[in-house]
């Protein structure tokens, strides 16, 4: 891996400690699933992933974003696994099944964290792997509850205080392999919610900016302003304005 390149992507000068990069990421590398909506198959090959993410400037979902990063932490001295993460879906009230999610543990000072940059809207610093502990992020206030097998349930605070799941992980190790089966339903499945429509979703400082179809929501210090997308050709010219991203 070219570390110095992903470093550049990121506008970040070295990986001291994890949170630094992995807010750097979160601001400059955007999540998206556009590869699935205009054919092309996302493998689980981590060149042809760097390439797409660093060099063609693109974005991605988990298993690339997620699994950049851990090759960035490892490159850079750092011991960290992939884990599987299973999605909370709040409408059918359960997690999703394993390999649902790939996130990334990693060691630091004798604590291990739970780094994310592959999630959407999630923490803006990796998170203690501690249970019953609020732990207060620029992105709210996030608490690791036991699952009843002994798992890691990570939630987040709404606005009334009551804590809502993100997702459930067991903190052992899994192999990039395994995570092929879903990765290939994400980009297949009518049941996924990456096939549904096209996404391309970046933080930024004090909000997020989010495009869709037929939407461009953009969200500045608590307020929100939406855009009508009304074609293709009004959807390119925002990904190219907004996110730098050309379609061939």
């Amino acid at each position: 891996m070219n570390i110095q390149a992903y470093l550049n992507r990121i506008g970040c000068a070295t990986v001291s400690k994890p949170g630094f990069p992995a807010l750097r990421h979160l601001l400059h590398i955007p999540f998206e699933n556009l590869d699935i909506h205009y054919g092309i198959p996302i493998r689980l090959d981590t060149e042809n992933i760097f390439q797409k993410i660093i060099h063609r400037k693109r974005g991605g979902f988990c298993y690339e974003l997620n699994e950049l990063f851990l090759q960035l932490l490892r490159a850079s001295g750092f011991t960290a696994k992939r884990i599987s993460a299973r999605v909370y879906d709040g409408k059918k009230g359960q997690f999703g099944p394993e390999y649902d999610h790939l996130a990334v543990i990693v060691l630091v000072d004798g604590t291990e964290y739970l780094a994310d940059v592959g999630f959407g809207e999630f923490a803006f610093a990796p998170l203690r792997t501690e249970y019953g502990v609020v732990q207060q992020d620029a992105r709210g206030a996030f608490v690791i509850r036991p699952g009843n097998k002994g798992e890691f349930i990570v939630n987040i605070k709404d606005n009334a205080g009551h804590e809502v799941p993100k997702y459930i992980f067991e903190n052992i190790p899994r192999e990039y392999s395994e995570f092929s089966g879903m990765c290939r339903y994400h980009q297949t499945s009518s049941e996924s919610p990456f096939t549904r429509n096209k996404l391309i979703s970046v933080p930024t400082e004090n909000g997020r900016i989010t495009l869709t179809d037929n939407k461009l929501t953009i969200k500045k210090n608590g307020d929100i302003n939406e855009i009508p997308i009304t074609d293709e050709s009004g959807f390119d010219q925002k990904l190219d304005e907004l996110f730098g991203i050309v379609v061939a």
